[in-house]
């Protein structure tokens, strides 16, 4: 069953060419001159399916935060549709959704409330939280005397004790001492056990490897192969210094 889909999505954003003189201000206001604009994402269409685990792979500037942003809601598409089918977490920012003056435990009810949870069902899981984020007596502190570790713990064990039906981590487990790093691993791993939907991107081709059967490779905003993730980062890794036109597996 398809978790995610997307058809012939493209997303744009504005390109800042420096100071304009006033008339051009004017006629772009009037919709006499068009803008001058980028596109982030090019007609990108692909399904991931329930218990599939795929990775983005590209340099950077290629489109994969922009794609994950589209997918968690951040953002609208331009053109194209984008299908959501389930409860999605998104880890593309360290402490997003978080508030530096509120404590930990304010932190964790707000967080989760707005991953859907009711303040309820945070009770039930708060002490699993704090235990998995190994926060201790800090959970009741404000959070901007937290150190960036601990901020991604916390963020982390928020959004693996949600239930959620499909993780997004974007470079998040890059953070983090091992013995963390090890731990978000397992809790991936057992997410994957229990058919859970996985969607992440990093730089490194173990951390791809370990945790995706699945890759897709964007370049300048579009896709350009989508296959098994070894096939994948063989052709991504022997790229030349122009684009490969390859075909999708």
């Amino acid at each position: 069953m398809p978790v995610i889909e997307f058809a012939n999505v493209s997303k744009s954003f504005p390109r800042h060419t420096g100071r304009m003189l006033l008339r051009s201000h004017v006629r772009r206001m009037l919709g006499r001159q068009p803008a001058n604009r980028f596109f982030a994402l090019k007609n990108v269409s692909f399904t991931i399916r329930q218990g599939e685990n795929v990775a983005l792979v590209g340099v950077n500037g290629a489109g994969k935060s922009t794609l994950l942003s589209l997918a968690v809601g951040l953002a609208a598409p331009d053109r194209g549709t984008i299908q959501v089918d389930g409860r999605i977490v998104g880890l593309l920012e360290l402490g997003s959704g978080f508030h530096a003056d509120l404590t930990g435990r304010e932190n964790v009810f707000l967080n989760a409330s707005l991953l859907g949870l009711t303040k309820r069902k945070t009770q039930q899981i708060f002490d699993s939280v704090v235990e998995f984020s190994e926060i201790g007596d800090f959970i009741d502190e404000p959070l901007r005397t937290y150190s960036s570790g601990m901020m991604l713990r916390l963020a982390f064990s928020v959004a693996v004790n949600v239930d959620p039906d499909f993780i997004i981590v974007d470079e998040v487990l890059a953070v983090g001492d091992q013995s963390f790093q090890a731990k978000c691993f397992d809790k991936i791993a057992e997410f994957k056990r229990k058919g859970k939907t996985l969607l992440c991107v990093s730089h490194s081709a173990a951390v791809v490897q370990q945790l995706c059967e699945r890759a897709l490779w964007l370049d300048h905003g579009e896709l350009i192969v989508d296959g098994k993730t070894e096939d994948v980062l063989k052709m991504y890794e022997g790229r030349s210094s122009l684009r490969p036109q390859v075909p999708r597996l």
